[in-house]
């Protein structure tokens, strides 16, 4: 089960209203919008996926690692714990 489960919906609610803002970017962009609207547009569509990324590496780093932390597996908590570093790093990246 992915740590995210319990909070689903609003993940997917969330993520609606950013789908609903990239289309209204479209049709800003379709009807010639003045370049800094649409920029404007683009910064909130961005902020608002960096948010949600963000939730979703606490969802992981609460239950997944520690899932795997407070296994018997130390390979297993190796493996999620670089995994998540990794997830990080391309977080931080973008």
């Amino acid at each position: 089960m992915p740590g995210y489960e319990m909070h689903k919906d609003e993940y997917l609610a969330r993520l609606k209203r950013i789908e609903g803002q990239v289309r209204g970017i479209h049709r800003m962009v379709d009807e010639d919008t003045y370049c800094i609207d649409v920029l404007t547009q683009v910064s909130a569509v961005t902020r608002a996926l960096q948010s949600v990324a963000v939730g979703l590496v606490d969802e992981h780093l609460r239950h997944c690692v520690r899932d795997a932390a407070a296994g018997d597996d130390p390979d297993e908590a190796d493996r999620v714990l670089t995994e998540a570093t990794r997830a990080i790093e391309r977080l931080v990246r973008s």
